[in-house]
């Protein structure tokens, strides 16, 4: 289903088309709705750029869980680190 977005709305929004594909697909990221590929597909960019636009916009790219975190730590612990 496509999505229109007037050229008015843009312009109010002070975005062109690409910009607007980027900060849609960062802030459905952002709200865990897409992965980070599928994100990035969206935005028209390669993962690299895309984890980019995330940077700059304050969004982690990557979210471990807590378990992960425990994880992580209990590995950290046990190298000594």
């Amino acid at each position: 289903m496509p999505l229109v977005i007037s050229d008015a709305e843009l312009r109010e929004a002070r975005l062109n088309e690409r910009e607007a594909k980027v900060e849609f697909a960062c802030r459905l990221f952002e709200a865990e709705k897409l992965t980070l590929w599928s994100a990035a597909r969206l935005a028209g960019l390669s993962r690299v750029a895309f984890e980019e636009e995330l940077r700059r916009r304050g969004i982690a790219a990557y979210r471990p869980s807590p378990a992960e975190l425990r994880a992580d730590l209990a590995t950290l612990d046990q190298l000594g680190v």
